[in-house]
């Protein structure tokens, strides 16, 4: 069975561009636009296995989003690989402090962000 992965980012092309990229590789993608929508979509979906998301979103970031995920008993252990355009280090650090398993820069090679994905989501 495959394994879904929610991406969450304010920009449909780059949703895309992912969503893409993890369905040729065989992954289930679920998609939201912003914080407030993934945690909707966390909460319908039967499992979600990893979480790939933006930081600068509108309604509610990347970083709060994290924040939520986590205090949620059901997905506290649900890894989450922050891939922004945002390099800095006060961000960064903020992320992992809140539990980002990786951070990935944009623009992206898919096989970068596979490979992320890989190390991160065990199988």
């Amino acid at each position: 069975m495959a394994k879904t992965i929610l991406v969450v980012d304010d920009s449909s092309s780059l949703r895309a561009l992912v969503k893409m990229s993890l369905s040729r590789a065989g992954y289930d993608v679920l998609e939201a636009a912003d914080g407030r929508q993934a945690l909707a979509q966390l909460d319908q979906a039967a499992k979600v296995h990893l979480v790939v998301s933006d930081v600068n979103m509108p309604a509610m970031d990347g970083i709060t989003f994290l924040q939520e995920v986590k205090k949620h008993p059901r997905h506290r252990f649900t890894p989450v690989i922050m891939l922004t355009t945002e390099d800095s280090g006060t961000r960064m650090a903020q992320a992992k402090a809140a539990g980002a398993k990786a951070w990935l820069l944009k623009p992206f090679k898919p096989p970068m962000l596979l490979d992320a994905v890989s190390r991160v989501l065990p199988n």
